[in-house]
C-alpha cells in the first residue's frame, strides 16, 4: 500500500486536484492523504466539501496580515510534522503557490518523490506573477513527475533540461472539475444566484480581481476603469465576488458599492462561479484558472495582466492581455459589449487546456512510478 500525500491550501488547488485525488482513490493499491493548508480555510475546505472529500490534515496555517516569510515558516514547520509520524510514499501539488513550494521542499528533504500537476507554466519575469513564477520554477527543480498541461508547458520544462520522461503532458485537470457538476448541481447554484440578484441573460460581465501585483496603484486603475464601464454600458450587469482580503475587499467597495448594475458578493461556490462563466458575455479577470476554464464555454476572456504563463489561450484567440491600463480595458471590453452575444462567442470546443482526462492520464502515469 503506498501513502500519497496530496497537499493543497487554496480554492484553485482543490478544484484542480478533486479530479486527480478521485482518480486514485480508484486504486486499491494506494493511500489516498489528503492535507490541507488553508492558506484559503474556507474557499478550499469548501470547494473539497462539494467534490466529497475532506482533508485528513487541517494545518491553520493562516494569520492575518502574514507576510511571506511567515507564511512560509508556519506551513513548512505544520507539514514537518506529517513526515516525522507518517510513512509518505509520494506527495502531488499542483500549481504555484506557497502551499505549492512548502509541499515540494518538505517532500524532498524527506527525500520523498514530488509529482507536480500543472508544471511547466512560465512567464519568466519572476515578479509577474510575483510570487509564484518564483514558486514554480523552484518547485520543478525537486520534482520527480512534472504532468504538463499543455505543449507549450511541456516545452518549457525540456528547454529547463528535464528530462522527458519525467514529463507527461495530459491537459489541465481543471476541465476534468468542470465536467463533474450534475444537472441538479447547476441547477441549485442558479437558483442561489437568482437570490443574490444575478441575472442569467445575454449581457452579464463577470469581474475577478485578487492577484497581489495588482494591489495598490494597478488596482485603483482596474476599478477607475470598471466604474466608466458600469456606466457606459448600464444595461449590462456586472458581477463582482470580492476577495476578502482588505488590501482588495476596501478599494473594491469603495469605489463600486452604489452603482445599481453591479452586484458584489462574496467569494461564490464553486459551482455558481463556473455557472456564472457558463453564461457571462464577457470575463475580466487576473485569476490564472477562469483564463482555462472560461474558453469550454466560448467565453472571451480579458487577462488584466501584463505578463501571462498561460499563453496558449491568448494565441489561440480566447484571452488577450490588457494589464492594469485602464484606457486599454475600456477600448477592449468596449468591443465586445458594443456587439450582442452571439457575435463573440468562441468555440469551447477547441479549448487548449484539455479534454476532461487529465486525471485518467494523471494516475496512469503515477502508476507506472511505481511499477
Amino acid at each position: 500500500m503506498k501513502n500519497i500525500l496530496v497537499v493543497l491550501g487554496t480554492r484553485p488547488e482543490a478544484i484542480k486536484l478533486a479530479p486527480v485525488i478521485l482518480e486514485l482513490r480508484k486504486n486499491k493499491n494506494y493511500n489516498v492523504l489528503v492535507c490541507n493548508t488553508e492558506q484559503q480555510k474556507e474557499l478550499s475546505n469548501q470547494t473539497l466539501g462539494f467534490f466529497g472529500i475532506k482533508a485528513d490534515y487541517n494545518l491553520d496555517a493562516m494569520l492575518p496580515n502574514q507576510t511571506l516569510p511567515g507564511i512560509q515558516a508556519r506551513i513548512l514547520n505544520k507539514l514537518s510534522e506529517i513526515y516525522a509520524n507518517t510513512k509518505i510514499d509520494a506527495t502531488i501539488v499542483q500549481g504555484d503557490t506557497m502551499t505549492v513550494f512548502c509541499g515540494a521542499l518538505v517532500s524532498f528533504y524527506n527525500k520523498v518523490p514530488v509529482f507536480h500537476v500543472e508544471a511547466g507554466l512560465r512567464s519568466y519575469d519572476l515578479f509577474e506573477p510575483f510570487p509564484e513564477e518564483a514558486m514554480r520554477q523552484m518547485t520543478a527543480r525537486i520534482t520527480d513527475l512534472h504532468f504538463a498541461p499543455t505543449s507549450l508547458a511541456q516545452e518549457a520544462l525540456l528547454k529547463e533540461n528535464i528530462a522527458p520522461t519525467k514529463i507527461f503532458m495530459t491537459g489541465n485537470t481543471v476541465i476534468d472539475a468542470l465536467f463533474c457538476l450534475s444537472a441538479d448541481v447547476i441547477s441549485s447554484a442558479e437558483n442561489v444566484l437568482h437570490q443574490k440578484g444575478i441575472v442569467l441573460n445575454d449581457k452579464l460581465v463577470l469581474v475577478t480581481a485578487h492577484r497581489r501585483e495588482n494591489h495598490g496603484e494597478r488596482l485603483d486603475k482596474i476599478l477607475e476603469a470598471i466604474t466608466e464601464l458600469t456606466h457606459k454600458y448600464t444595461d449590462h450587469q456586472f458581477v463582482l465576488p470580492v476577495h476578502p482580503n482588505p488590501n482588495v475587499h476596501d478599494k473594491v467597495y469603495k469605489a463600486l458599492d452604489n452603482i445599481p448594475n453591479v452586484i458584489l458578493t462574496n467569494p461564490l461556490d464553486y459551482p455558481e462561479l463556473v455557472c456564472i462563466m457558463k453564461n457571462a458575455k464577457l470575463v475580466l479577470t487576473d485569476s490564472g484558472g477562469i483564463q482555462e476554464e472560461a474558453p469550454t464555454f466560448g467565453a472571451p476572456v480579458l487577462v488584466m495582466r501584463y505578463e501571462t504563463e498561460r499563453m496558449e489561450g491568448v494565441e489561440a484567440g480566447y484571452a488577450k492581455l490588457v494589464g492594469a491600463d485602464k484606457e486599454k480595458i475600456i477600448t477592449e471590453v468596449s468591443n465586445i459589449l458594443s456587439q450582442d452575444k452571439t457575435s463573440t462567442r468562441l468555440d469551447g470546443a477547441k479549448n487548449p487546456y484539455g479534454d476532461g482526462k487529465a486525471a485518467q492520464k494523471i494516475a496512469t502515469a503515477i502508476s507506472e512510478y511505481f511499477k
